[in-house]
């Protein structure tokens, strides 16, 4: 009996197939193999094809079989993450009637903004913990609003990974957790939002069968099973937004335990049995996906839009003049040839939509100082990933004013915590503990399947087997440096 894990960013899927009795992996690929296109029609707008997301979800479990040499047929359940705040609307047959409006699209900030002022702020943040913002809720409201005809077409708005779900099961379904990351979750009485969804001129009937995290929620279709190769009776037992999920796989449950990633977009996640909010709405609170009426557990969210995508922007420049495109390793070790500082050259990271850190407001981005008789292309790249972590701890401060805090971080050892220098950077800014597991959003959905399929009597159980690989403690020397950087830098910030 195995368990499969899809891992839905925004750029790429990446797919596990788990063996809870030997607690590993036993297979696992990335699909497809370029980093998927976002649209952008115009400046702060972001979208991709769902459609196309199911190709490549499809291709990926058809190469676990025949690459992998997995057989399909084993697979009892099916664990889905995916990017947060997405919007996905579809007709009655499953069918997407436009693009999704992805997590980093700005275009709905200023719905969110008049909702908020509509209601009531302290209305607002004792339903929902803030502000619906930027998040799937305005986005909804936003294709109502602009584009009538789309939304007449639809029946259902989902989040990303309900999408998957359903084209793979064939039933439209959303998660308590999604809804509350939607700006959907009435955290006061543990319902769906009935109250923003009115104020926003939106019927209920458009969210689908609410279920749980964790749990039997549908069964494959059996056209579908027969197409893909998998076992007719597999369940999908486990689905929730890539953050929530990526702290499940680093074992994150328990108040006080704080997760990392810095994948296209960085993100600090801190578990908290308070229904705790930020009067300026600079980070956000959800459902984490262990939450049960008898003993409240939320994330309290930090999020940085531009982390490593301008790794990848970075990336993309410095191959100009090549064939291919240079290798992320060469990065990290062209920052590892410069001094902390990046001999006074500073990135600000902010050029991927509206920053929640800012209050959905742009902040200054781009690269300052730039001397061209003394910075090379090794300073640019030290610069950015000192850049990154910076606008991190910035999130980091703001969560310290809401009573979240910690001194051990734990992250997967990929993405740019692969990087020593970056590393370095976050453990001395943070002035925490980071612990490094070698596991993957994948691997975590594929364990909260096999929790949610009943394979697992708890989930302290599934993660018996998960081992850090590195303990990186901060030096009292650097932590000095990297403060007064991290002041500087700090100072520089333009709110527009």
């Amino acid at each position: 009996m195995f368990f499969l894990g899809i891992d839905l960013g925004s750029s790429s899927i990446k797919l596990s197939v788990f063996d809870p009795e030997k607690g590993t992996t036993i297979g696992a690929v990335s699909v497809p193999d370029f980093e998927m296109p976002i649209i952008a029609q115009q400046f702060g707008w972001a979208e991709q094809d769902p459609e196309s997301w199911w190709q490549f979800v499809k291709d990926g479990i058809q190469q676990l079989g025949t690459k992998s040499h997995i057989d399909l047929k084993k697979i009892a359940g099916i664990g889905i993450a995916y990017q947060m705040h997405g919007l996905v609307l579809t007709d009655e047959n499953l069918n997407p009637v436009r693009s999704s409006i992805i997590w980093c699209d700005s275009r709905a900030a200023i719905i969110g903004d008049e909702i908020y002022n509509q209601i009531g702020a302290e209305n607002c943040q004792k339903q929902i913990l803030g502000s619906p913002g930027n998040f799937t809720a305005s986005k909804l409201k936003w294709v109502k609003d602009n584009q009538p005809e789309v939304f007449a077409k639809a029946k259902y708005m989902m989040l990303p990974g309900d999408f998957i779900a359903a084209k793979l099961s064939k039933v439209a379904q959303i998660s308590t957790s999604g809804l509350s990351e939607a700006a959907l979750w009435n955290f006061s009485e543990g319902k769906l939002a009935t109250e923003i969804l009115s104020q926003m001129g939106l019927s209920s009937e458009i969210v689908p069968e609410i279920v749980s995290n964790f749990g039997i929620q549908a069964t494959i279709h059996p056209e579908i099973a027969q197409e893909l190769g998998l076992n007719p009776d597999a369940k999908i037992s486990y689905r929730a937004g890539d953050q929530p999920n990526n702290a499940l796989s680093l074992n994150v449950l328990k108040p006080g335990e704080i997760a990392t990633t810095a994948g296209t977009s960085a993100v600090v996640y801190a578990v908290s049995d308070q229904d705790a909010y930020d009067k300026q709405n600079r980070i956000n609170t959800f459902l984490h996906v262990n939450n049960t009426e008898a003993e409240k557990c939320n994330g309290v969210m930090l999020c940085i839009n531009g982390s490593g995508i301008l790794y990848q922007w970075l990336r993309k420049i410095m191959s100009v003049d090549r064939t291919e495109l240079i290798a992320y390793e060469k990065l990290n070790a062209e920052a590892a040839k410069v001094d902390a500082g990046s001999n006074g050259l500073r990135f600000y990271p902010f050029g991927n939509g509206v920053e929640r850190i800012f209050n959905n407001k742009n902040a200054t981005s781009g690269i300052q100082n730039l001397n061209f008789n003394i910075h090379q292309p090794s300073h640019l790249v030290r610069a950015a990933c000192e850049g990154i972590v910076f606008a991190m701890n910035y999130g980091f401060d703001v969560m310290k004013e809401t009573g979240v805090s910690g001194t051990v971080v734990r992250a997967g050892n990929s993405n740019l915590f692969l990087s020593p220098v970056f590393r370095e950077i976050f453990t001395n800014t943070t002035q925490t503990t980071l612990e490094l597991y070698n596991t993957s959003g994948a691997e975590g959905a594929a364990r909260g399947a096999a929790f949610g399929y009943g394979y697992y009597n708890s989930l302290d159980e599934a993660f018996q087997g998960l081992q850090c690989l590195d303990r990186i403690e901060p030096n009292k020397i650097l932590t000095t440096q990297y403060q007064d950087l991290y002041q500087e830098w700090k100072n520089q910030i333009k709110i527009q």
